[in-house]
């Protein structure tokens, strides 16, 4: 498990679309993510309007969840949970709604339903 000098921290690259996970500020984990409704403008350039700013006219982008990956060496700690809570709190602050195409992603979503208002279900 982690220990308490470890620091945790989830951060949106928006640049390279993806949330990554930091532990003591080394890079064990990311989700990528591809924003399906058109060019990242949000949140510091992450996707969309910047949080708390869209107006009620323009839907809310759109983004999927694409798939989840730790450092081997750190599986089985807890650390994509965290990454995968801590990238929904963001998303919901950037006002996206998420399509979870990252199996991960569905079971923690199936998990933690207080996060079922940000879903959009995927296409078949």
């Amino acid at each position: 498990m982690l220990t308490d000098s470890q620091v945790v921290d989830v951060i949106d690259n928006a640049g390279q679309n993806r949330f990554e996970l930091r532990l003591s500020g080394d890079l064990v984990g990311i989700l990528g993510y591809y924003d399906l409704s058109g060019p990242p403008t949000g949140a510091g350039a992450g996707v969309g309007v910047t949080a708390g700013r869209r107006p009620p006219s323009v839907p809310a982008p759109i983004v999927s969840f694409m798939h989840t990956v730790i450092v081997e060496d750190f599986g089985h700690r807890g650390l994509a949970s965290m990454m995968v809570g801590r990238s929904l709190d963001l998303a919901r602050e950037y006002g996206w709604k998420v399509r979870p195409v990252c199996t991960y992603v569905q079971r923690f979503l199936s998990a933690h339903p207080e996060y079922r208002d940000l879903v959009v279900p995927i296409e078949r």
